[in-house]
């Protein structure tokens, strides 16, 4: 399997404290039947996790990467953010400052959990304007997306794909999220299913159980596509339908 979404790097954000948490993730990530990951720090949230790409990223991602192989642990590792949304991001992104999955043309990015649709449809307007093929971190988050049965609809009609957050179908995140996830899945409007895991305490980066969870309530084609199919495509840049 393939994890886009993870914040695995070291001391960036509010995901791994150290290497030997980012390194313990790892591990639990390859007994998951996860092969590569790419990381994904929170990134250009004012006054919080600013994260551009810059020194500081890439030192710490060659030096988890390494550490990586003096361990002997079977995990590629690609760089990448998880950004939050602002009408300039097209031009961060132009400029390196914001990295996209892998190199790829596809963003990751996120949205405050309150934020009203109109605005988010926007800004993905814009990015989708500059060529690029946003990816909605866990829409089924998105109160606007609980509250509103066509805007996952809405969403993919604007030319985004959509990653759905592994604990959001075992209810982790409450309720709606566990409703709005399930309905997402239901209508295959789904393209990813991914750990957006943050420790290896609790959201840990372990695929296998939502791989299961897919394979028995929809079908292991299902889960296929969503944990290995699209995800690799985003790794090599491919189109994905």
């Amino acid at each position: 399997m393939v994890d886009i979404h993870c914040h695995i790097l070291p001391g960036l954000d509010d995901g791994a404290d150290n290497i030997e948490e980012s390194l313990r993730m790892a591990r639990l990530a390859v007994d998951g039947g996860t092969r590569a990951i790419i990381a994904t720090p929170h990134c250009n949230i004012p006054d919080s996790f600013e994260n551009y790409f810059g020194r500081d990223y890439a030192d710490i991602f060659n030096a988890f990467k390494e550490n990586l192989r003096a361990e002997d642990i079977p995990l590629k590792i690609y760089p990448g953010h998880e950004i939050f949304s602002s009408e300039n991001i097209g031009a961060l992104i132009k400029k390196r400052r914001l990295l996209t999955l892998a190199g790829s043309d596809y963003p990751l990015v996120e949205f405050g959990f309150t934020e009203a649709a109109e605005s988010v449809y926007e800004k993905l307007r814009m990015l989708v304007a500059e060529g690029l093929t946003p990816i909605v971190a866990h829409p089924e988050r998105y109160a606007f997306v609980a509250e509103d049965d066509f805007a996952p609809y809405r969403l993919k009609a604007l030319g985004c794909l959509l990653q759905i957050n592994k604990g959001s179908l075992k209810g982790n995140f409450g309720r709606e999220a566990y409703t709005a996830s399930g309905y997402i899945l239901e209508n295959e409007l789904a393209d990813f299913v991914a750990s957006d895991a943050h420790s290896p305490y609790m959201r840990t980066p372990y695929l296998a159980d939502a791989y299961e969870l897919i394979s028995e309530a929809h079908s292991r084609d299902y889960a296929d596509l969503l944990l290995k199919t699209n995800p690799a495509a985003v790794i090599q840049n491919k189109k994905i339908n």
